[in-house]
């Protein structure tokens, strides 16, 4: 470290021996303090999961090492380094806080503990690695002392813990104020994201009786294609094959399924087929589709003031969206009275528009789906809804998280119309489990059941080719990528 920059550095300018002090540390054992090697995010969560060999009670020490840098650094000058610069300059003081405070730490300890507090003043703190792991799903944090993630559908609890509830609630804080939004006493809960588009919703006291519960949904920092959907046997390619049709054919659709079912990522996949040069404008509670087209419009809702007022709800974002000239509209998820509006874009040339549902099966779909348009307050008879959900959408696809923690496309089925006063479908193709091995994996096979949607034919008329062979219900469909 450059003694020009230990003035910079320190709020108060170092004197004498003490100046000296910290100069000698930067200088002195290179070998011992070069920075830490790059480690892969699973060993850095590793790292945060094991205990200090010594005894030493490493979340208070970071902690305290936090505040004492926060007390003596100069905190605009963060601004102008960046991650690495910023993890060089710490770490010699880091090692003055440490002789000074007779802690018994070796090098490797004190590279863990670097990072560990740049993560701290930078980052997201003790949740850092988890949030740099791939193989983690959603971080669940049950108050201060509890956290658990989801790796490949399953639960498991982690080492990983916050000084106290104070501390979290910093973390808290920085999160949703990121986003312009707020959470106390008054508004207790909120729907957030991170800058990588990562899912937050944040609940705390006086609703949450334990401390602060936190739920971030992660996503992929490359979006999962429905190639790759179909070779982590999420789907039948055949499936690929027909969804990826009724995209570019503009067939307006709904995806359905449970929470944590994977709605939000097939909708993600299936828009990578959207043509570019389609203008497109989603809506969403907290951002986070991650659609590829070059001309996308986002939006988001705002929560009300203090006061009750400049609240902006989807529907108000639909009724304008449908002043900006979009191709199709993309609703993150219909879960009230926006649901009329959805249907009427989608009935007034804003075909191929696409959202997703929390049901259970595409007929429970189509139910909520009439109970939501009710709650827009329109004077409309039962049946003069059910005609409106069938006219504006062709498939429901039902996506559902087994018990084995797998994902699937459950169900592919097609809107026929009307028949009376019910709404008639017909199921294009199906996940049928078969049984479940001694690991507790669930075992099954994707199959067509021979009927085809009405829609094939006009496809044939726009170019469109579906293989007829996809709809043959003899035999299981492929579940690896199609052969050439």
């Amino acid at each position: 470290m450059a003694n020009g920059f230990i003035g910079r550095f320190y709020k108060q300018p170092l004197q004498g021996v003490e100046r000296q002090h910290v100069a000698d540390i930067a200088s002195n054992d290179a070998a011992a303090f070069a920075p830490a090697p790059d480690v892969t995010a699973a060993q850095a969560t590793a790292a945060v999961k094991e205990e200090s060999p010594l005894g030493l009670d490493m979340v208070s020490e970071r902690v305290n090492l936090h505040r004492h840098l926060l007390d003596h650094i100069n905190l605009g000058i963060l601004d102008t380094l960046d991650d690495e610069e910023i993890a060089t300059e710490i770490r010699p003081l880091v090692k003055d806080y440490i002789r000074r405070n007779n802690s018994p730490l070796n090098a490797r300890e004190i590279n863990d503990l670097v990072r560990d507090i740049t993560d701290e003043m930078l980052g997201l703190g003790p949740i850092e690695p988890l949030l740099a792991d791939e193989s983690v799903a959603d971080i669940l944090i049950n108050g201060h002392n509890s956290v658990y993630v989801e790796r490949r559908g399953q639960l498991e609890s982690t080492a990983v813990r916050f000084k106290d509830e104070d501390h979290l609630l910093r973390v808290i804080n920085k999160i949703v104020s990121a986003v312009g939004r707020r959470v106390d006493e008054a508004t207790p809960m909120v729907d957030a994201r991170l800058k990588d588009g990562s899912r937050v919703n944040v609940a705390i006291r006086p609703i949450s009786v334990d401390g602060p519960l936190v739920s971030i949904r992660k996503f992929t920092r490359k979006p999962l294609t429905l190639e790759r959907l179909v070779e982590y046997g999420a789907m039948a390619d055949a499936m690929r094959i027909l969804l990826s049709a009724a995209v570019k054919g503009r067939v307006s659709m709904i995806i359905s399924g449970g929470t944590g079912s994977g709605k939000t990522t097939l909708l993600n996949a299936l828009s990578s087929q959207i043509s570019p040069k389609e203008r497109l404008i989603t809506i969403e509670d907290a951002a986070e589709l991650q659609l590829q087209q070059p001309h996308v419009g986002r939006m988001e809702t705002r929560p009300p003031t203090l006061d009750g007022r400049n609240e902006v709800r989807q529907r108000e974002l639909l009724k304008n969206a449908l002043r900006m000239r979009p191709d199709r509209i993309i609703v993150g998820e219909v879960r009230g009275e926006e649901a009329f509006d959805m249907l009427q874009a989608m009935n007034t040339g804003h075909e191929g528009s696409m959202t997703t549902i929390h049901a259970n099966t595409p007929r429970d779909a189509v139910s909520r789906l009439e109970q939501m348009v009710g709650m827009a307050g329109m004077p409309m008879s039962q049946l003069s809804v059910r005609s409106q959900i069938s006219s504006a959408i062709s498939l429901i696809v039902q996506v559902q998280r087994l018990n084995d923690g797998s994902r699937k496309v459950v169900s592919v089925s097609e809107i026929t119309g009307m028949e009376g006063e019910v709404v008639q479908m017909q199921e294009i193709m199906r996940f049928k489990k078969i049984g479940t091995d001694e690991n507790g994996r669930i075992h099954g096979e994707f199959r067509a059941t021979g009927l085809r949607p009405r829609f094939v034919e006009e496809f044939a008329e726009l170019g469109i080719i579906i293989p007829p062979a996809i709809f043959e219900p003899g035999k299981p469909l492929q579940t690896g990528p199609s052969k050439p």
